[in-house]
C-alpha cells in the first residue's frame, strides 16, 4: 500500500469541497482550483479529511494512488496558503522589474526579455535582483518560475545567471594556466 496515498488529507476550516463524476473543485480563501482527476481513482469526501483509496493492486492503480493524493493535497495547501518562489539574479548589470503586469529582465542580453505571467500568478520585485512569484497552483507557478530560470540559466564558471533562492551552483575549474 502507498504510505503517501494512504495518508488522510485534513480539510482546513474555510475550504469547500465538490466532486463531480471525475472532476474536483477546491474553493478556499484564496481562490478555486478545478482539476480532472483518473476516473479509477476514489475519493471519500468527509467534514474534515479527504482519503483517497485504489479499486485493485494492480501497477497502474498503484502508481496512480499516491500521485493523485499529492494532487488533491495540493490544491487543497493552494487555496489556503498559496505558494510561491523565489528567485535571485546574480551577475553584473543583471536585474529584474516590472513594467504594469510584465517582468521586465536584463540579463546580458542585446535586449530586455519581457515575460508576462498567466492569469492566477502575481510576480513580486522587492529588489533588482530578487524575484518573487506567487500563486494558488502548485504546478502553475513552478512552471513560470523554471521558464524565467530558462532565460539565463546559471553557468558553473562563474555562476552567473538566474537561480532559484538557496540554490547551490555546481561550480567547475576554469582552465589550467602554465
Amino acid at each position: 500500500m502507498s504510505r503517501i496515498g494512504k495518508k488522510p488529507i485534513e480539510l482546513p476550516a474555510g475550504v469547500q469541497i465538490n466532486l463531480n463524476d471525475n472532476t474536483l473543485t477546491v474553493k478556499g480563501p484564496k481562490g478555486e482550483l478545478t482539476r480532472n482527476l483518473h476516473p479509477d481513482m476514489i475519493l471519500k469526501i468527509d467534514e474534515k479529511e479527504i482519503v483517497v483509496e485504489r479499486p485493485s493492486d494492480n501497477k497502474n492503480h498503484r502508481a496512480l494512488h499516491g500521485t493523485t493524493r499529492s494532487i488533491v493535497a495540493n490544491m487543497v495547501e493552494g487555496v489556503t496558503n498559496g505558494y510561491e518562489k523565489k528567485l535571485e539574479l546574480v551577475g553584473v548589470g543583471y536585474r529584474a522589474s516590472k513594467s504594469g503586469e510584465k517582468l521586465v529582465l536584463a540579463v546580458g542580453y542585446s535586449h530586455p526579455v519581457e515575460m508576462v505571467p498567466e492569469k492566477g500568478i502575481e510576480v513580486e520585485v522587492p529588489e533588482q535582483t530578487k524575484i518573487t512569484i506567487k500563486g494558488i497552483d502548485k504546478e502553475r507557478v513552478g512552471e513560470f518560475a523554471a521558464n524565467v530560470r530558462a532565460v539565463r540559466a546559471p553557468e558553473p564558471y562563474k555562476g552567473k545567471g538566474i537561480k532559484y533562492a538557496g540554490e547551490r551552483i555546481r561550480r567547475k575549474e576554469g582552465k589550467t594556466g602554465k
